[in-house]
């Protein structure tokens, strides 16, 4: 039987949570600061508040959108070779944080700022995970221009992996880049929408904030039906109550705001129930993504996306931690099974530690394992006469034969790799042989793999045509000034919140 899927919450608790939501972007809504997204709605039954532009949401107009997103769709590598399934059964497993820094054992803090070959490293690698099927812009790479950042993304996915991609939503005119490079890359803008490649990140801001930049980035996303994950990242106690009903109440006004933006945007849109929320350390007033509580979030989130019948997206693998140590691998394998266990379709943050602000490439390859082994767990224990084996154990306990057991038996051969997960990186040898191999632990021998898989890595075969097309393009873009984003984005001055324009090193 399959391991019995972990429930937070009953039925009456959702419905109540639900209701309460209706209530709320009913009576409160959700603050967007694009004025054209306002008119929009307005013509969709939406009440707008056009001093504090809280935009009200009447129930038909909430539930009438959330019945037109797909329950399904599949993510297509670039070059079209690779490709996976999203949907309400199955549960994949993805990379994403925003690390601005990289594991580095040479260095003093045993960490230093991202540069754009940490980048490349990252994808390369994931191209060639077994469980591990999406990469995102995960290393920032602080050696190239923000505002060309995307482009030179893009360039490095199409051409360093067979894998789908996903960047966040940083603002309409960066968003339309992506779909305009990516369609040189995939043979054309109808192709892109016919067979998505990529994956959208709609950044909200809690409580109940669609900020300009985001919602303009999430409109081109939704109209070249590239999925897009709706991403609170409430922290309970500070941005959403304490209480983790609460929480899951506010969170999911801003899924539902976002399922109504996405279908008027484009009808049959694909999207994300998604959450990275997770609280706040009363202790010391910093976020704890670690917390066994951000499991118990990511449970309610699965549950809430069941209900309203579109994938989710939540969590896994994540931790506080700011080395490599134990709590590292407590957290990341408690956030990672909790999110697993209650069913959430696309598990992220794979290879990151800190909150996901610090990427370990060796943290990636032990993750692949640690989604092996959470696999095999899910698949529970298969019970039949041949499992059971009645037949098989009658041989070998009244067998004559001295020190008989089971792992000459043809059962043992025939059921062992369906049954017995075997991890790469868990070492199981005895100490004397451990000893004589090096005595490594799991980062010396995770730090190999990475090795060896860059070595052996081969990336796509990419038509010398469309290479130059894109070289092109991002000289184009990094050609703009942030003036030319902020004008483009209808953002009233450079003090306006640009994600990721002020990096700094600690």
């Amino acid at each position: 039987m399959r391991l019995s899927k972990l429930n937070v919450l009953t039925k009456d608790e959702i419905e109540q949570i639900h209701n309460a939501t209706l209530t709320l972007l009913k009576n409160v809504g959700i603050k967007i600061d694009s004025k054209g997204v306002q008119e929009t709605l307005e013509e969709y039954g939406a009440e707008v508040d056009h001093d504090t532009d809280f935009v009200k949401f009447p129930e038909s107009l909430v539930m009438e959108m959330v019945k037109k997103v797909p329950k399904s769709f599949t993510l297509h590598g670039a070059d079209g070779s690779f490709n996976f399934e999203v949907n309400t059964e199955k549960t994949q497993f993805a990379t994403i944080g925003t690390p601005v820094k990289i594991y580095d054992p040479d260095k003093k803090k045993g960490v230093r700022k991202t540069v754009l070959e940490d980048t490349i490293k990252q994808i390369r690698i994931v191209d060639t995970l077994e469980n591990i099927h999406c990469s995102h812009v995960d290393v920032w790479p602080n050696d190239v221009k923000y505002t060309a950042l995307h482009a030179h993304a893009i360039y490095q996915w199409v051409k360093n992996t067979h894998k789908p991609y996903g960047l966040g939503c940083f603002g309409g005119l960066p968003s339309q880049d992506m779909m305009n490079m990516t369609s040189i890359a995939c043979g054309g803008e109808e192709e892109l929408k016919k067979n998505p490649r990529l994956v959208g990140f709609f950044s909200t801001t809690s409580p109940l904030h669609f900020p300009k930049i985001m919602t303009n980035g999430f409109e081109v996303f939704a109209k070249y039906k590239q999925p897009t994950i709706v991403a609170p990242e409430a922290l309970a106690g500070s941005s959403a109550p304490v209480t983790l009903a609460g929480l899951l109440t506010q969170i999911n006004a801003e899924n539902l705001g976002g399922a109504v933006l996405a279908q008027v945007f484009q009808p049959g849109a694909p999207l994300f129930f998604g959450t990275v929320s997770h609280i706040t350390d009363m202790k010391t007033g910093n976020s704890a993504m670690g917390a066994i509580e951000t499991g118990l979030i990511t449970a309610g989130v699965s549950q809430l996306a069941d209900f309203y019948g579109y994938p989710s997206r939540g969590p896994g693998s994540v931790t506080d931690s700011k080395v490599l140590d134990l709590q590292n691998g407590i957290e990341r394998l408690q956030t990672l099974m909790f999110a697993a266990q209650s069913g959430i379709n696309y598990i992220t943050c794979a290879g990151t530690y800190e909150a996901t602000l610090v990427e370990a490439l060796e943290l990636l390859v032990i993750d692949d394992d640690l989604v092996g082994m959470v696999k095999r767990a899910l698949e529970g224990i298969e019970v039949n006469e041949k499992t059971i084996a009645l037949d098989v154990i009658e041989k070998v306990a009244t067998s004559k034969k001295k020190g008989s057991t089971f792992l000459g038996e043809l059962h043992t051969i025939q059921n062992m790799k369906k049954e017995l997960y075997m991890p790469k990186l868990m070492d199981r040898s005895r100490r004397s042989t451990w000893w004589k191999e090096g005595a490594k632990d799991i980062i010396e021998r995770a730090s190999e793999k990475v090795q060896k898989a860059l070595e052996s890595h081969k990336p796509p075969e990419i038509e010398k045509e469309i290479e130059n097309k894109l070289q092109e393009y991002m000289k184009k873009v990094e050609a703009r000034s942030l003036k030319d984003y902020m004008e483009a984005e209808d953002l009233k001055s450079a003090s306006a919140p640009v994600p990721g324009t002020e990096i700094k090193e600690e």
